[in-house]
């Protein structure tokens, strides 16, 4: 199909009027980066608008809009994900001419090469604040749970449970209306709702409410303590030797002081690795 003539202040649904606002978002930041001769920021951040927003959430995100009833819903998704891709595009060709122009002409018929379309100009009020603390909730919401599912080794494909234990009216909201992506991305099988959260249960916290995941019949216990355990063990040992290096004054002394940077990174590393794991055992032991 040949896009064109969408109009994205046009967008009625959260998810659409999200991936807007953050492409807003994304060619201010281009601008500003361009501006001040910033040629890596400008590229890390559009890396992390294309990767980290388009592809990694707002595809899944379009999905069930796709699959609507609503053929008004699915014609707006679908010139809303083409004019999304053809930002990505447009402000990635500085950095990337090649490729870009390659796909400009590959994915969509065009009137003119990409070198010769305009550089983006958004009309003011295009950031809807409202759909940007949903989308982003929804967000964290799924990122928490995941960080719980891989933190637990929960495998991969298994669905689980969420319990909601409290919630405000923005997140009921949220929740609400974002039920089918949450319960697809985060794997859950079900939302109950309960005042204690059950024995055997991970406790989630997000911006305005508490959720809890009873884990207890899903993981192996004993078997995820003994891994958590062996790794705190290697790691304590890690910690301890840098330690021994960094507190030397004769390393200190001789070492070239890119050595001893390196050490004291590494050090901050292990020991921020080494709290994740005692979270996760903490964790494992309130479960029982």
């Amino acid at each position: 199909c040949k896009p064109g003539g969408f109009d994205p202040a046009s967008a009625t649904q959260t998810v659409n009027k999200w991936i807007i606002g953050e492409t807003v978002r994304a060619l201010d930041t281009t601008n500003k980066a361009l501006e001040s001769y910033r040629f890596s920021d400008a590229a890390m951040g559009l890396y992390a608008h294309v990767w980290g927003k388009v592809c990694d959430w707002y595809v899944e995100f379009a999905k069930p809009l796709f699959q609507s009833d609503d053929a008004t819903v699915v014609a707006e998704t679908r010139a809303t994900m083409a004019w999304a891709i053809d930002q990505c595009l447009i402000l990635l060709h500085p950095i990337m001419p090649y490729i870009t122009e390659q796909l400009w002409g590959d994915i969509a018929e065009r009137d003119t090469m990409l070198i010769h379309a305009d550089w983006p100009e958004y009309p003011a009020g295009l950031v809807d604040a409202e759909a940007d603390a949903e989308m982003n909730w929804v967000i964290s919401l799924i990122e928490n749970i995941r960080s719980v599912r891989a933190e637990m080794r929960v495998p991969a494909g298994a669905k689980i449970p969420m319990v909601q234990l409290q919630l405000d009216e923005a997140g009921e909201a949220a929740l609400k209306g974002n039920a089918l992506l949450i319960h697809r991305l985060a794997r859950l099988s079900d939302v109950s709702v309960a005042a204690e959260a059950p024995k055997g249960a991970v406790t989630v916290a997000v911006e305005g409410g508490t959720f809890c995941l009873p884990l207890a019949d899903i993981i192996d216990l004993d078997a995820e303590k003994a891994r958590l355990n062996k790794a705190m063990d290697k790691l304590a040992k890690e910690i301890g030797s840098l330690k021994g290096k960094l507190s030397n004054e004769k390393f200190l002394a001789r070492a070239p002081e890119a050595v001893v940077a390196e050490n004291r990174e590494n050090l901050a590393r292990v020991e921020a690795e080494a709290q994740k794991i005692k979270d996760a055992i903490e964790r494992l032991e309130a479960l029982g």
